[in-house]
């Protein structure tokens, strides 16, 4: 916060300035005519650099296999028929009864 109130207080002050120079209006004294001094060389100029190398190309990707398809299942095997039950034991005969006693005479 301060460097902005003493960059718009410089800029003021300078523009206050320069403002009353404009109003001036006597014109300044001529200057003096230099003794000819000889030209500056110019600066060579800078080389240009040169262009940086292109990067290799990528390989290309492989294409995936495709996937083995899955084997049949067999068919089960037919059931066994089940066997005939046994035939039941005929039964046996009852016991004859005793015969009665003979009454008491």
């Amino acid at each position: 916060m301060k460097r902005l109130i003493c960059a718009v207080a410089l800029f003021s002050a300078l523009n206050v300035g320069c403002d009353m120079r404009g109003r001036d209006g006597a014109p300044g004294a001529t200057g003096a005519v230099g003794a000819a001094g000889s030209s500056g060389s110019t600066g060579a100029s800078g080389s240009t650099g040169a262009d940086g190398v292109s990067g290799a190309q990528g390989v290309d990707g492989k294409t995936g296999a495709d996937g083995v398809n899955g084997v049949n299942g067999r068919r089960g095997t037919t059931g066994a028929a089940g066997a005939d039950g046994a035939t039941g034991a005929a039964g046996a005969d009852g016991a004859k009864g005793a015969e009665g006693r003979p009454a008491a005479r």
